[in-house]
């Protein structure tokens, strides 16, 4: 049976004394995740704005309205933990610690981005830091987590892989075949369905007949529900989840309810087609997760509004550092054009390529 969120619970003081401020998590804690997604959500208004006047080609999808997941699920990992996504994935990667500069620079298909200005907004990548990229094709990220959560049980490492995907990617054959491999065999991952309630521009319920967190009944994957607009609930939840995944107990599997403010991409209309305006502001109203945060915050007397103004003019001022170091880099040499296309082929591929196999 498909488990619902959690009730809201703290946890306790820490052996530091640490004076717990709201719901478990300290007044300093509370500011940092504020800060993040006030970071968040700059930084993608900033990549809209850089694509309307041309600084950024392709395709670009905003994680405005989901900020809260990206940060909920992300900010408990530890450092070496693995993080993989689909296409929206900004601030997942600007989450698990990728320099904001790189990841614009990368926007801007410039040569000093994170994937050398060749992957753009779709594919960012840090191997550092443990984001293995976005990827464009809907789904394909799955069977790689798998991969990842393989490696890690293979290797024996005290490792999670976190995956990403949209609410569309629970119907590929890929999602069957890895949630199968998984809880075969027991891999160390999490997939976080990020449910925005839209594939494109077609309304789940107009696709599938069963809710997605029923999705992983079939392969004996706990499910969850979670409220992906409310990141102290999230962050509960996957704390919970973390510790199950180490203590051995195989793949979870949450849809996190959430819901972007913008379009599918920059080239979708916001509302007025699949959407009504109505919907959409009823939703800005009262699910920014961002809002959420901020309101609790204010009124527990644990902000002030100087302090949000303070931190946020701190935040528009990394955005712009951000922007400038992206236009000040250069773009990718035209020889950059043939390097990584292919892995070296090893002596026997060569032998099989040429003929001599045998």
């Amino acid at each position: 049976m498909a488990e619902t969120a959690a009730e809201d619970r703290g946890s306790p003081p820490d052996e530091a004394g640490d004076e717990v401020s709201l719901e478990g998590f300290t007044r300093e804690e509370l500011h940092g995740f504020l800060r993040e997604m006030l970071l968040f959500r700059r930084f993608e208004e900033s990549a809209e704005e850089a694509y309307a006047i041309g600084k950024i080609g392709g395709f670009c999808h905003l994680h405005i309205g989901q900020e809260a997941v990206a940060l909920g699920f992300i900010q408990p990992l530890r450092e070496d933990d693995y993080v993989i996504s689909a296409y929206r994935e900004h601030t997942q990667a600007l989450a698990k610690g990728m320099d904001a500069r790189k990841v614009m620079a990368e926007l801007y298909g410039r040569a000093d981005g994170c994937s050398g200005g060749k992957g753009g907004s779709m594919h960012l990548f840090d191997a550092e830091k443990g984001f293995l990229g976005g990827h464009g094709i809907v789904g394909a990220q799955v069977p790689l987590a798998a991969g990842v959560g393989w490696k890690i049980r293979y290797r024996e490492e005290d490792r999670v892989c976190v995956c990403f995907l949209g609410d569309a990617a629970v119907n590929q054959g890929a999602f069957h075949e890895a949630m199968n491999m998984s809880a075969v065999w027991e891999l160390p991952v999490i997939y976080v369905v990020e449910n925005n309630e839209y594939g494109m521009g077609t309304h789940f319920g107009r696709v599938s007949t069963t809710e997605i967190v029923q999705r992983s009944c079939a392969y004996d994957i706990p499910g969850h529900v979670v409220n992906g607009q409310d990141v102290l609930e999230v962050m509960r939840r996957t704390r919970e989840l973390l510790d199950r995944v180490r203590s051995g107990e195989g793949p979870q599997f949450v849809e996190a309810r959430t819901y972007r403010f913008k379009g599918h991409s920059m080239s979708d209309p916001v509302a007025g087609t699949y959407r009504s305006r109505e919907e959409l502001e009823r939703k800005q109203e009262h699910e920014d997760p961002i809002r959420i945060l901020k309101d609790r915050l204010l009124q527990g007397d644990l902000l002030t509004q100087e302090e949000l103004e303070a931190m946020d003019e701190e935040v528009r001022g990394e955005v712009e550092e951000a922007v400038r170091f992206a236009d000040d880099s250069p773009f990718p040499d035209t020889a950059e054009l043939y390097n990584d296309v292919y892995a070296q082929v090893n002596d026997h591929g060569r032998l099989f390529l040429d003929g001599r196999d045998g």
